[in-house]
Parts: structure tokens; C-alpha cells; sequence
């Protein structure tokens, strides 16, 4: 994944199998605690979560809240909810993203919908990577727990 293209690239067996456009944090690439900035580095998938929930489901602590965002009121302006799926990261390099005031998994910074599918491509989170619904999804569907994941500028 490539925050200075947003584009996240997805490889199986070496080659590459899909690209993506993705948006990063609106703050500039951080692995600390508390600065809202996309985490570098090497990491892996966690947790997945929302397996069969339909496009554009939002999540509120990792829960399916049983709405589609075009029912949240003010889904437009509202800042980013979480969406349709959750890939959950963690760091693999311990003092820069995984343990005290770098670990991404503490940071709860995920791979996820977004209710602002049009802006994807610019930066626009609070360090979580946004995807297009039917792209995490798609996505969802070929990444396993222990996949690894790397972000670079």
C-alpha cells in the first residue's frame, strides 16, 4: 500500500491479482499514539469483521448496527463512518508500530468502508485506510488473519 499514490496493491503468490484506490489520514503519515496518522511499516490482518453483512452496513465498535449510512442522519457530512467491512491491523515491528505509543492494533486502525465513497483517493482519515464498499468487500473475501500488509509512503 502506497499512501503517497493512495493505492493499495493486493498480491497472491507473488504477483499482483488487484489494485485499489484507497484515501489515508487528512494528517500526515504517523505511527503515534493519539496523531491520526496512516501507520507505516510492516503489519498483518488481525481480525476480520462484518462477513455477510450487506454493502454499506455501518459498524459502531466493531458491531453491525443493523443500518445502511444513507440512514444515518447527515451520512453526507458526517465524518467518516465505519462501513460494510473491517479489516483490523497490527504492527510486526515492535518500537515502530507494534508496543507503547506506536502499536497500530492499540490505535485500533483498520482497512474499512466509507460512507464518503466519492472522495476516495484523497486524504481523508483519521489514520484508518477507507476503501469503496464493494471494494473491501472484494477484498475481504481473499484476505485471511496473519496476511501481511505493508504501508509505505
Amino acid at each position: 500500500m502506497r499512501i503517497s499514490t493512495a493505492t493499495l496493491q493486493f498480491y497472491r503468490h507473488g504477483a499482483l491479482a488487484a489494485a485499489y484506490t484507497i484515501s489515508t489520514s487528512k494528517r500526515p503519515p504517523s505511527n503515534i499514539k493519539d496523531s491520526l496518522g496512516t501507520p507505516r511499516g510492516l503489519h498483518e490482518i488481525a481480525e476480520r469483521i462484518g462477513a455477510g453483512q450487506p454493502p454499506g452496513m455501518v459498524f459502531k465498535a466493531r458491531v453491525p448496527t443493523g443500518r445502511h449510512y444513507s440512514e444515518v442522519e447527515n451520512a453526507d457530512t458526517h465524518p467518516n463512518l465505519i462501513t460494510s467491512r473491517i479489516l483490523w491491523l497490527r504492527g510486526l515491528e515492535p518500537g515502530v508500530n507494534r508496543g507503547g505509543d506506536v502499536d497500530t492494533y492499540e490505535r485500533y486502525v483498520y482497512i474499512h468502508g466509507t460512507n464518503h465513497e466519492a472522495r476516495i483517493g484523497e486524504p481523508l482519515s483519521a489514520g484508518c485506510v477507507l476503501m469503496r464498499n464493494l471494494d473491501i468487500i472484494e477484498l475481504y473475501e481473499q484476505i485471511r488473519p496473519g496476511d501481511q500488509v505493508l504501508i509505505e509512503d
